[in-house]
């Protein structure tokens, strides 16, 4: 700020990100920091080492805690938003059986077109025992 209260812009070199983004972290990287941070015996190498990689020392507690559960899939970025519903076994066969019905329909369908075409066939060829035609 200058004497009037004013701030003075001295460059424009700011780097501000379009949108913030939370930021994912693969299983192998995890395990690779753990790695590197278990092996720090000196004192402030373990800072060191998360000032170097940008992370916070929540981070490495929560990922300890789940190795130490013996959690691997919880090294692994979890998948956000809703959980699958469950695949009720009875809606599979729902769904079998109404394409069964629909199958089965469509051969009766042509079964009686095909019974249809021969009584007209008799009839017309004067065969005793056909129906006149419908």
């Amino acid at each position: 700020m200058d004497a009037r209260g004013e701030v003075a812009v001295v460059g424009e070199d700011v780097q501000v990100a379009a949108k913030a983004r939370r930021r994912t972290y693969p299983a192998e990287y995890k395990r690779r920091i753990l790695k590197e941070a278990d092996a720090c015996t000196a004192p402030g190498a373990i800072g060191a080492l998360l000032r170097r990689e940008g992370l916070y020392s929540s981070l490495l507690v929560v990922w300890r805690r789940a190795r130490g559960r013996g959690e691997l899939a919880a090294l692994a970025p979890k998948k956000r938003g809703r959980k699958p519903a469950p695949v009720d076994p009875r809606d599979r066969q729902i769904s079998e059986l109404a394409r069964q019905l629909a199958q089965m329909t469509g051969r009766a369908e042509r079964a009686e077109i095909l019974v249809d075409a021969q009584k007209n066939l008799a009839a017309l060829l004067g065969r005793p025992g056909a129906s006149a035609p419908s």
